[in-house]
């Protein structure tokens, strides 16, 4: 169950709806199909107050905002995994490791360092370019640079080890919690 692609489908359903009825309506008016419900648009020629201008500019800027992190969303996607096949020989048998069963370890390592809420790790490429994205939910008051000496000298070297890899490109994402975790009086 992908959570956001089902939300962006349903928002871009109810809208591209929205947009269509928006369009059908003026249309139908046109010819004369449906009565629109008062005579003119606007009555009189008089320019409205100078409140509704603020009152439009501020909804057109929450709506620009809301746009873009919906378009920054997008971009922010996990990179696609693939089994990796290790074989040297193929006629003496091939040997497939899922990504998720690589970083699986890894991953529960990666939970019990020092306020770490939750952790998401991919291992994209092949073992000949390979690439290890993280997003890691922190609670507020994590000491963040501890987290990636941590990581940089314990779990990652573990990893390339566990993996026989001499490079391992790594993307690293914090998220913080909105919970903290308990504090030392």
């Amino acid at each position: 169950m992908n959570r956001p692609a089902r939300l962006n489908r349903t928002l871009l359903a109810t809208l591209g709806v929205l947009l269509l009825l928006a369009g059908a309506y003026p249309v139908a008016v046109y010819y004369d199909l449906l009565a629109p419900p008062w005579p003119t648009l606007v009555p009189g020629t008089a320019p409205p107050p100078t409140w509704v201008y603020w009152v439009t500019t501020a909804v057109a800027v929450v709506v620009a905002l809301l746009a873009l992190r919906w378009l920054f969303a997008q971009l922010a996607h996990r990179p696609k995994t693939h089994t990796w096949r290790l074989e040297h020989d193929p006629d003496h048998g091939r040997t497939e490791l899922a990504p998720s069963t690589a970083t699986a370890p890894f991953t529960a390592e990666l939970l019990t360092y020092p306020g770490v809420h939750n952790a998401h790790t991919t291992l994209a490429g092949d073992p000949d370019h390979p690439a290890l994205a993280l997003a890691v939910t922190v609670e507020q008051d994590a000491d963040l640079a501890d987290l990636r000496t941590h990581l940089a000298d314990h779990g990652l070297p573990r990893l390339r080890q566990a993996l026989d890899l001499t490079d391992l490109p790594v993307t690293i994402e914090f998220r913080f919690t909105s919970t903290t975790g308990a504090r030392v009086r």
